[in-house]
């Protein structure tokens, strides 16, 4: 998986589904725009959300293998203080793990709490 939340790319299915499955709980909710076949082996979503508040809107491409299985994973969100404010929630709650390395660094005020 990569995207702009992201250093880098996450690889793994586990590693993957570990992060999606926390960064799915920042979203107030998500209101579709868009879902559906994207050419031959791909599927993408259009949808925009709020996360601590502030206005964030993602596209999402899912490349499928020959099985139709995921087998990559773009996410594109927008807009840039979105987007770090995101990737900050992130790495606040991955610090210390594995994961921590892929999202920006938590802020000082998150560090004093």
């Amino acid at each position: 998986m990569e995207g702009s939340v992201l250093n880098g790319i996450v690889r793994g299915a586990e590693d993957v589904r570990t992060v999606l499955a926390y960064a799915r709980t920042l979203y107030e909710y998500q209101d579709f725009i868009y879902m559906g076949e994207y050419g031959e082996n791909g599927f993408v979503e259009d949808y925009t959300s709020k996360v601590r508040g502030e206005p964030i809107a993602n596209i999402a491409v899912v490349y499928r293998n020959s099985e139709g299985q995921t087998q990559h994973l773009v996410v594109n969100h927008r807009p840039l203080p979105s987007v770090l404010l995101f990737s900050r929630l992130l790495g606040e709650h991955f610090s210390g793990t594995r994961y921590a390395q892929y999202f920006a660094a938590p802020s000082a005020d998150a560090e004093r709490d």
